[in-house]
This record gives structure tokens, sequence and C-alpha cells, in this order.
């Protein structure tokens, strides 16, 4: 699995509106600001992301974006398929039949590959965004900080 840009500002992105969840929207240009993400390349993040049903819009002088869904409905890893595809380190990973590689009945590097996938959906299929605000506030809480940057 490797994590783009693309990815990554997806993921900040979806955090920071997951942190405005029922607030309101937020204007691109504050998303963008406060995820470092150029604005064009965020727009068409935000336009991938919303044909996904992961956020929505609201058009004209306050409008902006929002999570079209509750943060403890989405998962880290719902997102990056979506915008990455599939985490598999390799083709055949987590297949019981792969008839592309001649090699596949008998590869020592299957099971690997497996528990590579395997330990990698563990991970971002049980994150969602909602417990990635439960970390910010443990962090916050931690160091006295009031604020959180993305």
């Amino acid at each position: 699995m490797n994590i783009t840009y693309k990815g990554d500002y997806s993921l900040k992105a979806m955090l920071d509106l997951a942190m405005h969840y029922n607030k309101g929207v937020l204007p691109i240009q504050e998303l963008a600001k406060k995820g470092d993400i150029p604005n064009k390349f965020l727009e068409q993040i935000l336009l991938t992301l919303k044909k996904g049903g992961f956020v929505g819009s609201k058009r004209g002088i306050d409008g902006g974006y929002f999570l079209a869904r509750p943060p403890e409905t989405i998962t880290v890893g719902e997102v990056i398929r979506f915008i990455e595809g599939p985490i598999e380190p390799i083709a055949c990973a987590g297949k019981k039949k792969y008839e592309k590689c001649r090699d596949f009945p008998y590869c020592v590097f299957k099971d690997i590959w497996s528990q590579v996938y395997t330990a990698t959906s563990l991970v971002v299929d049980t994150v969602t965004f909602a417990e990635l605000l439960r970390r910010i506030e443990n962090i916050k809480s931690k160091n006295g900080n009031t604020s959180y940057s993305i």
C-alpha cells in the first residue's frame, strides 16, 4: 500500500471536516490552509470525496463542505480504498484463488503478503474518524493544548 499526496490530503480534509461535524460548512480556503493543501488539488479531492458520498457541499457565499455521514461510520480504510484503490501489497494477497500467477498454488511468499494485507486491513478498517477525534482530544489533554493542527 502506498499513500499518495491525494490520499494524505483526503484523510486530512476528512479529519478537519469530522472536527466540524454538525457545526456547519467549512470553506475550501479554510480547509486548504489548515491542511496545507493546494486549493485546486483540494477542489479535485473534495469532488471525488463527494462522489463517494463522504462529503457534501453547500453553494453560495456562505458555502463550503461538510461531512456527509457521522464520523463514527467512516473508517480510514474506506477513504484510502476509495481514493487510492486496493490496499493489498500484491495482487494475490488475501485471495484463495488467483489465476494470473502460475506460481500461486505453491508460492512461499503468498502467506506473507496475505498476513501483511490482513494486518493492514485490521488497522485501517477499525479506525474511524470518531476514533481519530478522540485521539486528538487525548493529545490536547496531555499537552494542555487547546488547538490541534492537522
